[in-house]
């Protein structure tokens, strides 16, 4: 009959024994028998809660998969005659992904006659885009041609803005007095002016 090095549910070792005696002993404590080292000679077995093993690791995986940050990298897509506003726009989305702490892939896209000059308008463009993040980024990629696109890729410096604090609208700050008590009391004549009248 085969045999088998048996481990007991506290990892004591139980010596070589054979299966049908290794079976037996992991009936009698209501547990499952686990072979954990097939390779071994002779191959290693062990009396565990297997239900219980199997959910403890999935829960340490889970835990683990909790501590790991995932850095996603964000596309932005241009072209070499996008108008101030729009790579304003595009500047700022592009800020907020290096705050979140993503890549941020710049993508400058040509079309026909735009090739002929693609190298001298692209570098502007990402010129630009770098000049507007400079604060919260380095340079992963620098700018290359590939095809009809040129790309950049840059990455989170590590500093976070610091949030500002908003200030109260102008028109928040006046204090609005109404009733009777804001009312500027009349001119009235004092009590030398009265007796003057008389």
């Amino acid at each position: 009959m085969p045999e088998v090095r048996l481990v007991g549910m506290n990892n004591e070792q139980l010596g070589v024994v054979s299966i049908h005696d290794a079976l037996t002993r992991a009936r009698a404590l209501d547990l499952d028998l686990v072979e954990v080292a097939p390779a071994a000679a002779p191959p290693v077995c062990r009396i565990m809660d297997y239900g219980k093993f199997k959910y403890m690791q999935s829960k340490r995986e889970q835990e683990a998969r909790k501590k790991q940050t995932v850095i996603q990298v964000k596309e932005i897509k241009v072209r070499p005659k996008t108008d101030d506003h729009d790579l304003n726009t595009k500047v700022k989305h592009i800020r907020r992904f290096l705050e979140d702490g993503d890549k941020v892939k710049i993508t400058v896209r040509f079309r026909g006659r735009e090739l002929a000059y693609a190298s001298q308008s692209g570098f502007e463009v990402l010129k630009h885009v770098l000049d507007a993040v400079v604060d919260l980024s380095k340079v992963e990629s620098p700018p290359k041609m590939e095809g009809k696109t040129m790309m950049m890729v840059v990455s989170p410096t590590g500093q976070k803005k610091k949030p500002t604090v908003a200030q109260p609208p102008a028109a928040a700050k006046r204090t609005v007095e109404t009733g009777a008590a804001s009312k500027k009391p009349k001119d009235l004549p004092g009590p030398a002016e009265k007796q003057e009248g008389k």
